[in-house]
């Protein structure tokens, strides 16, 4: 949280200007949530929210859970990029909540054509890492 959320904060303020940040959960709470902590000093803090796989059918139903307001301006967050669907799923739902999307931050892109998707539907993506910057790093048995 210490690490993630001033880097990620770093990367959505440098290049959009947004009210919130949220993405599929499970994997995108974390760093959204990290993110939205790191900006609660700043002139502008991001509200973060949550988007669930499926609405349930109780409770309140929602597709979107937290402080996301219509109108926003959004941007989503990924843990890791592979294919770009769970990127494209929550773009849909925060777009059908009458969410503007600004574009997508992951912390890694796995480099298999899920960044390039995304980038193909009209979403600039920013990421903290990729896998070929990861991957030398990894110790060989």
């Amino acid at each position: 949280m210490t690490l993630i959320g001033p880097l990620g904060l770093g990367q959505v303020q440098d290049r959009w200007e947004v009210d919130s940040i949220g993405g599929l959960t499970l994997g995108a709470d974390p760093i959204a949530y990290a993110i939205s902590y790191a900006s609660a000093t700043s002139s502008s803090p991001l509200r973060a929210f949550t988007v669930r796989k499926e609405a349930k059918s109780y409770g309140t139903g929602k597709l979107i859970e937290g402080p996301f307001r219509t109108g926003d301006r959004t941007v989503i967050i990924e843990d890791v990029i592979t294919t770009g669907s769970s990127a494209l799923k929550a773009i849909a739902a925060v777009q059908s909540a009458g969410g503007r999307v600004l574009g997508v931050l992951a912390l890694v892109d796995r480099e298999e054509g899920g960044r390039e998707t995304i980038e193909a539907a009209g979403f600039p993506v920013a990421t903290l890492v990729r896998a070929h910057d990861l991957l030398p790093l990894i110790p060989s048995e």
